[in-house]
């Protein structure tokens, strides 16, 4: 059997790509495409090298994790140690999951053309083969960890969030409500609802303090008030347990910022929402926020 190493390498480079890219996405890091493509390029020439048996590389696990630390490093550049084992781990769930799909659809199809050489696992398969198992893979892989997910305790739901306004900002804790829906229905831009004593830091009291008034339309907004906030103001409407067709002031912010154990993911078009009430009694969060601020958004020109 032929087997031709520009092809090893072109599978090889096509399946790292999905593996670093469904990590990416599912512990929601900022992907660079440029920085995905190099590490998978890097994770190719390793499988080439194992293949060819140029060096002895492929027998020693000790190679093969400075190998997945050197791609992960590369792929996502995290910040600190905590974020780089996260990344790691992450990283080889995809890859078992990826793996076992592909190679699980390789042997259903053309189990005769597979064998393995240096710990490389070669044939003449079509590479689309490979592919379709390692999207399955993905798909499956995704699946399970947004099941995982809803099933986190409110502990784990919490993220610091910086909330930024006319050059001021503020940072505060708010928890991930995965039911939480609200938009605004015109622009259907997310909304976070945040404490109204939060929020004297970064608004004006003269605002805040009349946010009833001016669901109603009963307040007369000062000039200066109404030069600076006026475009920035919203009326949201919402459903909660006991109350229908309710309405909150929201306010569009420069910039929110949220901040998980891995990244910052910034999103500059947003809404704050004020709420009158305490959202929990040991003041451990003083927000709620829903998934689509957990999303990266592209900038938006203002």
């Amino acid at each position: 059997m032929t087997i031709y190493v520009d092809i090893v390498l072109l599978e090889n480079l096509c399946m790292n790509y999905i593996i670093l890219f469904g990590t990416g996405y599912i512990i929601k890091v900022k992907i660079k495409q440029i920085r995905i493509i190099a590490s998978s390029l890097i994770g190719a020439i390793y499988a080439i090298l194992a293949y060819t048996g140029i060096f002895p590389l492929y027998a020693n696990i000790f190679i093969k994790v400075i190998l997945s630390i050197c791609m992960v490093y590369i792929a996502y550049n995290p910040k600190n140690v905590k974020a780089i084992i996260k990344e790691l781990v992450v990283f080889y769930l995809v890859s078992f999951a990826l793996g076992g799909c592909a190679f699980a659809l390789l042997y259903i199809v053309r189990p005769q053309d597979i064998f393995m050489r240096n710990g490389v696992y070669i044939g003449t398969y079509p590479i689309k083969i490979a592919l379709l198992g390692g999207i399955v893979g993905f798909i499956i892989t995704y699946i399970a960890f947004k099941v995982v997910k809803t099933r986190l305790t409110k502990g784990e739901l919490i993220y610091d969030m910086v909330i930024k306004v006319n050059n001021k900002e503020v940072k505060t804790k708010v928890m991930l409500d995965t039911g939480n829906m609200l938009k605004d229905p015109i622009s259907n831009i997310p909304v976070a609802l945040i404490e109204k004593s939060i929020l004297y830091d970064i608004l004006p009291k003269e605002l805040l303090e009349n946010s009833k008034n001016m669901i109603g339309g009963d307040f007369t907004e000062s000039e200066e008030l109404e030069n600076e906030y006026r475009t920035r103001l919203r009326i949201i409407p919402f459903t909660s347990v006991g109350k229908q067709n309710g309405m909150m002031l929201g306010i569009k912010v420069d910039e929110i910022k949220v901040i998980t154990d891995v990244d910052e993911i910034i999103n500059d078009n947003a809404i704050v929402c004020v709420y009158e009430k305490e959202f929990s009694k040991r003041k451990k969060y003083f927000g709620l926020m829903g998934m689509d601020l957990l999303e990266r958004r592209e900038k938006v020109e203002k």
